[in-house]
């Protein structure tokens, strides 16, 4: 079992965004041209990236075409009536009615790429920032590539996916896979711990049934965290949350963990789970629920769960670099708010439309939401919980995540 480090590590963004926080100034790449941190705004229905600022103004600076190969893939996927049933479900479900093209998205360590997950295409690849062509493809296993997580050094990233309950993980600058294990069922959310030893995949089962009452949870499929060695991909530990909920007196909550949050030294791990206005605590070390925070509900948000997208209620944390605030999404309630780490204390309700996730600016002040209700990206203060900035995006901005860039970089020249 991997044992909760003790010391800080690199910043809690790396832990809970799963790459490394780049530097604030501009940096030298492998090829020796200076870079830039900044951050990747994943537009899922449009297939586009907005590139901004890392800092809480959001400054545009660019964007990216992340399915350049869009006609050769639907051309496949029209030929093959099984992969076109699973196109159209992804559409008609999880998509509300829209194809899914862009998911997750990172850049490579000397910044010439970003290397994005496709759900409707079920793979990764990796698009050049200087043409913007593909330079390399990953087709997953089954039919819909899911949540991304890069290590530590930048040089692996692992994809879920989630029709066959697998996780792959790849050399980032080929696609060559270096490995791969089995999860429980829809693996979603990853995450290196321990500077890349371990690999953390949660299971968000069945999302897109309407089985959503309480009493009915047990028919969501098996979810579970799965733990791995990521020198060998065997599993090292599962943490079924079933018995853990029950004997911290929430039997009323789904076991189905949404996005995560380490604490610098990994001692605690906070997370959302289905159709809950709220967040949890978990102690590595003792392996038991320690804390719970319920928060606010917005009146005007239906209590039909059949409602909530994808079984979401809240979905979408991130925590501030020294530990101390949590940022919180409240998806289907319309607002983001930071959290008082030690006494689970909101700060005001920033209004946003359905926010999708939360993630941190390149020098640790604010937080980033994608409100994916209104195409826009809105930062908010760690120190005071108010709003600085929103800019308008692509369509339906889901993940954003801290990149790199070549300093010159305004997008693709072809």
């Amino acid at each position: 079992m991997p044992k909760p480090r003790r010391t800080a590590l690199w910043l809690t963004v790396a832990a809970l965004a799963t790459t490394m926080l780049p530097p604030a100034s501009a940096s030298t790449g492998t090829a020796g041209a200076a870079t830039r941190p900044v951050l990747f705004v994943g537009n899922n229905w449009e297939g586009t990236a907005d590139v901004v600022a890392s800092t809480a103004d959001l400054t545009k600076i660019g964007r990216i075409n992340l399915i350049p190969d869009k006609d050769q893939r639907l051309a496949e996927i029209y030929a093959d009536p099984i992969r076109l049933a699973y196109f159209l479900g992804i559409r008609t479900s999880v998509g509300e009615g829209h194809d899914q093209y862009v998911d997750d998205l990172y850049t490579t360590p000397d910044a010439n790429s970003v290397v994005v997950s496709r759900p409707s295409f079920a793979d990764v690849v990796s698009v050049s920032l200087a043409t913007g062509q593909v330079s390399w493809r990953f087709p997953v296993s089954g039919y819909r590539a899911d949540h991304m997580a890069v290590s530590p050094d930048g040089e692996r990233v692992a994809v879920s996916a989630s029709t066959s309950n697998t996780v792959h993980v790849l050399d980032i600058r080929t696609g060559q896979q270096l490995g791969s294990y089995s999860t429980g069922d829809k693996p979603h959310e990853n995450t290196f711990t321990d500077s890349g030893r371990y690999l953390w995949t949660s299971s968000i089962g069945e999302v897109n049934t309407a089985l959503d009452e309480p009493w009915l949870d047990w028919t969501k499929g098996d979810r579970k965290i799965t733990i791995v060695d990521t020198t060998t991909f065997q599993k090292v530990k599962e943490i079924d949350l079933r018995p853990r909920l029950d004997a911290f007196g929430r039997k009323d909550l789904s076991d189905s963990v949404r996005p995560v949050a380490f604490t610098p030294d990994e001692s605690k791990l906070y997370f959302q789970v289905s159709f809950f206005n709220g967040l949890l605590e978990y102690d590595v070390a003792t392996d038991k629920i320690t804390r719970s925070k319920t928060l606010p509900k917005n009146p005007n948000t239906t209590e039909d769960r059949t409602k909530w997208v994808n079984d979401s209620r809240h979905h979408g944390l991130s925590m501030s670099p020294n530990g101390q605030k949590l940022c919180v999404a409240g998806t289907m309630d319309d607002y983001a708010t930071v959290v008082d780490r030690a006494t689970l204390q909101e700060g005001p309700l920033v209004s946003v439309s359905k926010p999708y996730w939360a993630t941190v600016t390149g020098d640790g002040t604010a937080c980033v939401v994608s409100e994916s209700g209104s195409d826009r990206v809105t930062s908010i203060s760690f120190g005071t919980g108010q709003k600085i900035a929103s800019i308008l995006v692509g369509d339906h901005p889901q993940r954003v995540r801290l990149g790199k860039i070549p300093t010159t970089w305004t997008g693709p020249t072809s």
